[in-house]
């Protein structure tokens, strides 16, 4: 019996992302290729492996057990070529990483084009996403996270600012009409946007001064799905609809064109910066190796 690589890989991936759509994106092949490979070796193996619905695609009880005993060796598989790749003049492939929209808005625009100029045969492609993921279940090499959303056995390498702050601000207009609140528990009394996790947690706020911390449950008439929806909560603020909390470094500009103020300044929390990070526990491929070392060498440039 002579099955594809090809076609194994093609029912690895579809497996993991649920669907042929999916898989397509985040493998950049097409859904029509990908169900034909997997029918190809369904019918090389005379079983089925995945049970496939206008809503989902699952594996079979055949599909998953070839999928725990196939993942681990195809990602051996990768490895052995990924040394091959190291001998090469330039690295050469794909680097897929799983980040947080504010890391896409503030962090990357800031290391990728020159990272694509650098190594101009790794294609980049960056996946958004709030959640907690199992960054090699997503199909990804790497991600970027902070500190308390970082996954176990990860290594983790500084990515961007070494500290942040989260600032809250308010319109020119806002202000003039409720009045500037003094202290953050007066936020209890104002109109504030707020964020929704996929999870559906919404987050208080939270701030410190002189070693007090206080978390505080807003209220108000808007609340966005954090990441997604972040620019309609920054053109709300704008508008007048209420008091909004963000990265210091999104607000900066609105900052200083003067369409949004800076609101309780002295109570910023500052917290450390991102990690790009990774899994310890296999052969790093050429390109994420090529982007680790290109963060590095940018970490070392800001200490100077």
């Amino acid at each position: 019996m002579k099955i594809d690589l090809d076609d194994l890989n093609a029912f690895v991936a579809v497996a993991r992302a649920g669907g042929f759509r999916e898989a397509a994106r985040l493998n950049g092949s097409s859904a029509s290729g990908l169900s034909e490979a997997v029918r190809r070796l369904e019918t090389g193996l005379g079983v089925r492996l995945l049970n496939r619905t206008t809503r989902s695609v699952l594996p079979t009880e055949a599909g998953q057990g070839l999928l725990a005993r196939l993942a681990p060796a195809l990602t051996e598989v990768e490895a052995a070529l990924d040394v091959v790749n190291g001998f090469r003049d330039t690295p050469a492939g794909t680097l897929r990483l799983n980040v947080p929209v504010s890391a896409a808005r503030l962090i990357l625009p800031d290391l990728v084009p020159q990272f694509l100029a650098a190594y101009p045969d790794i294609r980049l492609e960056v996946i958004t996403d709030e959640s907690f993921v199992d960054i090699l279940a997503a199909g990804c090499d790497a991600g970027i996270r902070y500190d308390e959303r970082l996954q176990q056995d990860m290594i983790a390498v500084p990515i961007g600012p070494t500290t942040q702050r989260l600032a809250t601000a308010a319109s020119p207009a806002y202000l003039e009409k409720f009045g500037r609140p003094d202290h953050p528990r007066d936020l209890l009394k104002h109109a504030c946007i707020r964020g929704r996790f996929a999870s559906g947690v919404i987050p208080p706020w939270e701030f410190e001064r002189d070693g007090e911390v206080l978390l505080i449950e807003a209220d108000g008439p808007l609340i966005v799905r954090i990441g997604g929806a972040t620019d309609l909560a920054v053109d709300a603020a704008i508008a007048g609809s209420g008091i909004i909390m963000l990265f210091e470094d999104w607000l900066q500009p609105y900052f200083d064109s003067g369409v949004l103020a800076p609101v309780l300044e002295p109570w910023w929390q500052s917290f450390s910066g991102p990690f790009l990070y990774y899994p310890g526990r296999r052969l790093v491929p050429a390109p994420l190796r090529a982007f680790i070392d290109f963060v590095k060498a940018a970490n070392d440039r800001k200490v100077r």
